[in-house]
């Protein structure tokens, strides 16, 4: 295998796939479904308890003003189907060589398994220890999205089982370390209450829609990841400026602050889109 000076960018692949490349398929599709099914019945779709109602209700949609509206979790359900749709996508032979899965097919199980874990610590009622899990959770992803990115998509199919489904999964992740966050130092710090903390509640969304800029404009060499990421955020976001018009506790700031920044992450994969990036073409920059 060879590299470009990115020491992401691969350029070059062997003809056939090896004994780890068989490995690594079917470790991916087994351990995808064992971290999938873990992770949907530790959050409650199968009888368990739901993550609101763990940990003393600690992520409950009314317990900070970063907390996301309920129905924001709805995502989850396209994630998992998009995490085992690459999981299935990477298991046929022709694509056991491939660059792209080589470099980041581990570590997007990784990421699953990190989830699971994350579920976990929060039904024990670790709030500190899932910061710790979903901070590297995140770096995980960031690590995929980054490798995925220096070598963009050639077909649509790569965007719609591997790019779409990881900036997805990115960005709601990148929402959910902040609301994680602040729950934890909410429950934490005697007297920083669900109704406190405004002016620190607008300052952490000013630090998101940064962030969301920051993170789409480092994807935007494969369009479909990078606007996948900005969704995946976007969603986030307004479900938090919903639940904080809508619902306990109330702020009118917080809201406006939470739906400007979803705008902001939602707009920027398409203002800053990189039509002169040189590399394998992605499928929906311009030809």
């Amino acid at each position: 295998m060879s590299t470009t000076g990115d020491p992401l960018s691969i350029t070059s692949t062997p003809h056939h796939a090896s004994r780890a490349d068989t490995v690594r398929r079917w470790s991916v599709l087994l351990g995808a479904i064992v971290a999938i099914v873990g992770g949907a019945y530790g959050s409650g779709a199968f009888g368990g308890t739901a993550i609101e109602d763990a940990a003393g209700g600690a992520l409950a949609a009314d317990a900070t003003l970063l907390a996301p509206a309920s129905a924001a979790f709805a995502i989850w359900s396209f994630i998992y189907a998009g995490l085992l749709l690459f999981a299935v996508y990477q298991l046929p032979s022709n694509h056991a060589t491939d660059p792209r899965l080589r470099a980041t097919s581990w570590w997007i199980l990784a990421s699953m398994f990190l989830n699971a874990a994350w579920i976990a610590t929060i039904q024990a009622g670790s709030l500190w220890a899932s910061v710790v899990v979903i901070c590297a959770l995140v770096a995980v992803l960031g690590v995929v999205a980054a490798r995925l990115a220096a070598t963009p998509p050639l077909t649509w199919a790569e965007r719609l089982t591997t790019d779409v489904p990881v900036g997805l999964y990115l960005g709601w992740v990148v929402v959910a370390t902040i609301a994680d966050v602040t729950a934890t130092i909410s429950s934490g710090i005697d007297g920083f209450s669900a109704g406190d903390g405004t002016v620190f509640a607008i300052a952490t969304l000013v630090v998101a829609a940064i962030l969301s800029v920051a993170i789409t404009r480092g994807l935007r060499a494969s369009a479909s990841l990078s606007i996948a990421t900005g969704l995946g955020l976007a969603w986030g976001l307004w479900w938090i400026a919903t639940g904080r018009l809508t619902d306990d506790p109330h702020s009118v700031a917080v809201g406006w602050a939470a739906g400007l920044a979803a705008i902001i992450a939602l707009a920027t994969p398409f203002a800053i889109r990189d039509f002169s990036y040189v590399g394998r073409a992605d499928p929906l920059a311009p030809q």
